[in-house]
């Protein structure tokens, strides 16, 4: 059962009540002005994986209509709130919001249950980082089952035996590890920790893969800017954050360890190899984890952003400002989206998601 599966079936109604005050609370992070016309706006939330590339096409969406004389959304923006992606799915129940973004794909009989479609928008990848002096960045190797040693509370200084293993010749220091997790219902969790479980039956046994776990050791950092923020003031630190925003921060990565045994350096061109090779199925909502991938080379923390939108109980008009918007991101926001460090969904994708629209929302005819 997948992890969004045991969320619904297994209290997921008492974690939104616990939640709702927080996320109603959240700020609006708005990324055009005129707050009097929030009324006309598309309104989206969820994943702080995408919301760098999210931010760029807003911006690049309101210029392409002002240059086309199209004023369909009224020219007055997109609002997005980087609340994490389980936050996101929360909101989508509230009358304002028109789309939610996910980095934690719904199965099937979760989006028939909530009357929901959902379709890939972006691919990424996750980096684990690091706080150390004199490592440059793709020079550490870590391994899956390592990686769970170390947040296992298992493995506690950089210079252990079993890192020193994998990194032959580089210089580890003898220092504590200093071990960082989101505290955000995040879908960035579950990327991680479905690697964890994938390279560690004692992790997948006694901790599993989730947007939210209980972690046996380390910090919380909220978000992946507080992430950022925090792998960057602790020394000997490690956690997990998108790759693009990673380079911006000029924080050092690893080299990971795949299925195939083999030490993958993150990039744009090795997340876009192992996407270009999933089974993407419209008939299941595009329902996969990149994680999944077998194939030799295929980068194991390989991520996927989801669009969730209502198939019913909002109005065609809504619907149809929306999907302008999204329709810019998949067909024009390419060039944003490299400069970020994604990956633009191929051509062939990008028509099977407009063809999904077609079939499952009103007032996608337009496209």
């Amino acid at each position: 059962m997948s992890a969004f599966s045991r969320i619904h079936r297994a209290g997921f109604t008492r974690r939104l009540t616990v939640m709702a005050s927080a996320v109603i609370a959240a700020a609006v992070v708005t990324l055009a002005s005129t707050h009097d016309a929030a009324a006309q706006r598309v309104q989206g939330s969820g994943s702080t994986f995408a919301f760098p590339v999210i931010s760029a096409w807003a911006k690049g969406f309101l210029e392409f209509r002002a240059g086309d004389g199209d004023f369909l959304v009224d020219d007055r923006g997109i609002d997005y709130e980087p609340i994490g992606s389980l936050g996101g799915i929360m909101r989508l129940a509230q009358p304002e919001v028109d789309f939610a973004t996910s980095d934690a794909p719904l199965p099937p009989a979760d989006l028939a249950a909530r009357g929901l479609a959902q379709f890939p928008v972006v691919i990424g990848g996750l980096a684990a980082v690091v706080n150390l002096d004199r490592i440059k960045a793709g020079e550490l190797k870590l391994g899956g089952d390592v990686l769970a040693g170390i947040y296992l509370g298992r493995i506690t200084r950089w210079n252990d035996p079993a890192i020193a293993a994998l990194n032959q010749g580089l210089a580890l220091p003898d220092q504590a590890i200093a071990v960082l997790h989101r505290a955000d219902g995040s879908g960035s969790t579950l990327v991680w920790t479905r690697y964890l479980s994938a390279s560690s039956p004692e992790w997948k046994d006694s901790v599993g893969s989730d947007t939210r776990v209980r972690w046996p050791a380390g910090a919380a950092a909220e978000g992946s800017s507080g992430m950022l923020d925090a792998v960057r003031r602790t020394k000997g630190a490690i956690g997990y954050v998108e790759f693009g925003q990673v380079g911006r921060a000029g924080l050092i990565f690893a080299q990971l360890g795949n299925a195939g045994g083999r030490f993958i350096t993150p990039s744009p061109e090795v997340f876009a190899a192992t996407a270009a090779r999933a089974a993407w199925d419209p008939a299941k909502g595009f329902y996969l984890h990149l994680t999944d991938a077998a194939e030799p080379d295929a980068y194991p923390l390989t991520a996927a952003t989801f669009v969730l939108m209502h198939k019913t109980q909002r109005s065609a008009a809504r619907t149809r400002r929306t999907l302008a918007f999204l329709d810019y991101a998949l067909g024009q926001g390419g060039p944003q989206a490299a400069a970020l460090g994604y990956v633009a969904l191929p051509p062939e994708l990008v028509e099977r998601v407009r063809d999904y629209w077609r079939a499952n929302l009103p007032g996608a005819e337009a496209f």
